[in-house]
Parts: C-alpha cells; structure tokens; sequence
C-alpha cells in the first residue's frame, strides 16, 4: 500500500475513540495519511459535539470535506455510507466539499425517515457555495407522501419550505439573498408541534403537527426519487433525533474553516 496510519492516533492529537475509527476508515478509503490538521479538525469537532450533548442525536452523518478523494468523502462519521449517484471525482473539493449539477447527482443517505421517533428528530446540511435564485429544489428530503421531511425552495422568490414528518408544509419568506446564502441548512422537531429551523443566517421556530413519519430514504442534493436537484455544495450532512441547531451550526462551521486551513 505504500503508507502506514500515523502513529499519532494513540496520542493526544486525535484522542476520541470515534474519531479515530472514522479518520481510519478515511484514510483506507484515500489509500494515503491525512494532514494532521484535518485529523484534529475532525477530533475537535467529535469531542465538541459530546460536550454540548448533541452526539448522540447524530444517526448518520458524513464530513464532505477532508478527505483525498471521493470515496473517502463518502465514509461515514456516524451511520451508514450514503449511496452515490453520479458524483465523479471533480465534483469534490477537500476544502468545500460536493456540488451537485442541479440535474441527475443526489445522494440516498441509506437512512430512512422512519428511524427516529416521530416527535424527536433532525436533518441538517452545511452550504459552503452560493445558488441560483432560480433554483427550486431539495437540499435533503424525503417528500411528497403523508409524514414527509423536506427542506427546500418553492418556485416564487425568497421562499423556503420546511416539512418535518408532515404532509403539509410550512413556507417561509425569507430576505433576498439569504436562501441562496452559505450555511447550514437544518431543521429540528422537538415536539409534536414544534419544529426549529436553521436557513443560513436565520433561525425560529415554528408550529407543525407531526404524522407517523413515512417510510422512505431520507436523499441529500434532491427527494428520495432524485427529483428536482440542486446545484448546492455541502460539505457537511447529518439526520437524526431532535437536538440544539445553534450548537450544531458552530460546530460544524468550524469544523470546515479547520479543515480548510489545514489543507495546503
């Protein structure tokens, strides 16, 4: 193989237990060592998130950045490996992670929307480009049925629509320019009622009545049929039971400046 995995994994600079499993994994996948600046980028934010409390709550997740290569992009952090459809390696940056083409490339993150209670659940991604006005899209969604989750754009400008295992959505009007706008892109059902959301640099909450979630596969860059993609980068995704936004969002924005100044 040619490399060996670095020694300082017993260490201190990575010395949780998960992230060292889960830069392992990367690694094999890249077929060569990371930069130790992306190693305790990752560690850091593994031990961040079990300090605020919100680890846990993490069912399935991937860093899109970081790693050398596609494949290693893929690795989960938590959960299972998502499947790929139609992402090639130019589509992936180590420093900001996998753009979709607004056309045929979406990813099935292989955990279905029925896998967290009903009243505790979240779904999150982290933009790191700017989109098209334009766009009408999903961003991470499995949509269209009774008990449905989606984050998305509506047709008419500045909106945004939020279902958290609900058929009926709750659209939103948002500034012009923050929907297009990087960052994290999430929401969160407490209740069966309440629901918290996160859009770039707006955050609320709002009233929504809970379904028996449906079964379907929660997808990444489009629904769970591929439709209606984006042209969005995320460099970063997570699903699962209910946890705080806010402490998700500085995590994982730090999370990608790390590993971005790490990388040469």
């Amino acid at each position: 193989m040619g490399w060996t995995v670095s020694p300082r994994y017993v260490g201190a600079a990575v010395s949780d237990a998960d992230a060292q499993t889960y830069l392992r994994a990367v690694e094999a996948a890249d077929g060569q060592a990371l930069e130790l600046g992306v190693q305790q980028a990752v560690n850091q934010f593994v031990l961040g998130c079990k300090a605020d409390g919100i680890w846990t709550a993490i069912k399935a997740s991937c860093i899109l950045a970081g790693a050398r290569t596609l494949n290693g992009c893929l690795v989960p952090l938590v959960g299972t490996a998502p499947t790929s459809y139609n992402f090639v390696a130019g589509d992936y940056n180590r420093k900001t992670g996998l753009v979709g083409d607004g056309s045929t490339k979406y990813l099935d993150s292989n955990r279905n929307n029925n896998a967290d209670p009903q009243n505790s659940f979240h779904m999150a991604t982290r933009r790191t480009n700017t989109v098209s006005s334009a766009e009408n899209t999903w961003f991470i969604a499995a949509s269209g049925i009774t008990g449905a989750s989606a984050l998305a754009f509506t047709s008419i400008a500045n909106q945004i629509s939020i279902r958290s295992r609900s058929a009926t959505a709750n659209v939103l009007t948002l500034n012009s320019g923050i929907r297009e706008a990087p960052g994290l892109i999430a929401s969160s059902r407490t209740s069966s009622t309440n629901v918290n959301y996160i859009w770039a640099s707006v955050s609320g909450s709002l009233t929504q009545n809970s379904e028996a979630p449906a079964s379907a596969s929660i997808c990444i860059f489009a629904n769970q049929s591929g439709a209606a993609p984006t042209a969005s980068r995320f460099a970063f995704y997570s699903i699962g039971e209910s946890l705080d936004l806010a402490l998700l969002d500085t995590r994982v924005t730090t999370l990608i400046s790390a590993i971005g100044a790490a990388i040469p």
